[in-house]
């Protein structure tokens, strides 16, 4: 926002996977409606909590989102951090199908079985892909077996992989906190959510007709506020939970960026706003 506040022309696409559900605002930091009426917003408010959104989803949401841009001759800044929906725009790819009769069979071989089960069968139909990936890893694992028997095709022959990093038509810069100042800042932006209603905000989704799709019930913040309200998890705990795995989760997030070469990395020491904005506008300047 302040970067679009100096440049002429800039549009936010939003890279975020839980940003596209309609109602979900709390608990995933949503652009306010003031920030989405000064600056123009791609990406935000697609579906309903009730539909499952993939990435093929994205990417098709995104890629419009981007020629629309690009015919205003606008700048697009894509924003966020959902790795692999930011991959779908940067590093267009084959994206295969999805067969959620299957997918499911496979969640519930892998939580009885075990994901290391589903592995070793992952590597004898597609060595190249199960080496790609850990054998504890359920989600990837679940994904590519589910592509590999739903296809006929194998899942390492959709493409390279996630491990290539080609030049692409965008500049990408990350932001680093020290991981101390990280814990504190996560703690924190979680107690700011629930002052402002997270908990209010979960019910109501709860409370519509329509049940969330597997994908929306599983949002940080979401999910372990579901359990409070209907697994008699105390707040209390919910809260911790929500610290914790949020915790996890940035520690996750930073190592798939990390492994991007093509990424120039800030160490923030005390405002992103006054130590990133002046590395955006050069790369404005030099753009044109």
């Amino acid at each position: 926002m302040a970067y679009a506040a100096r440049a002429e022309g800039v549009e936010i696409v939003a890279v975020d996977a839980m940003q596209v559900y309609r109602r979900m605002d709390i608990g995933t930091a949503k652009p306010s409606q003031a920030d989405r009426d000064s600056v123009r917003h791609h990406c935000v408010d697609l579906a309903e909590p009730s539909d499952e959104f993939a990435v093929t989803d994205f990417e098709r949401a995104g890629s419009r989102a981007l020629a629309d841009i690009a015919g205003r001759r606008g700048e697009a800044v894509l924003v966020g951090g959902t790795g692999l929906y930011l991959r779908s725009l940067t590093d267009p790819m084959e994206i295969p199908g999805r067969w959620p009769g299957l997918r499911d069979e496979l969640e519930r071989r892998a939580a009885v079985e075990g994901t290391e089960v589903l592995h070793a069968e992952l590597a004898a139909l597609d060595p190249l892909a199960a080496g790609r990936m850990e054998p504890s890893n359920q989600r990837r694992v679940a994904r590519a077996l589910e592509v590999t028997l739903g296809s006929g095709r194998l899942f390492s022959s959709f493409g390279p992989g996630l491990d290539q990093y080609p030049p692409v038509p965008f500049r990408q810069v990350g932001l680093q906190w020290r991981r101390e100042v990280l814990t504190r800042r996560i703690g924190e932006r979680v107690h700011r959510m629930m002052v402002a209603g997270l908990l209010a905000e979960v019910a109501g989704l709860l409370s519509s007709p329509q049940r969330l799709s597997r994908t929306a019930a599983q949002a940080l913040g979401y999910k372990e506020l579901i359990d409070h309200l209907e697994g008699g998890v105390s707040l209390d705990e919910a809260v911790a939970a929500i610290i914790l795995r949020t915790r996890q989760f940035a520690v996750r997030q930073e190592r798939w960026f990390r492994r991007d070469p093509r990424i120039r990395w800030v160490q923030i020491e005390r405002d992103p706003v006054d130590e990133v904005l002046p590395i955006l506008l050069d790369h404005s300047l030099h753009d044109r």
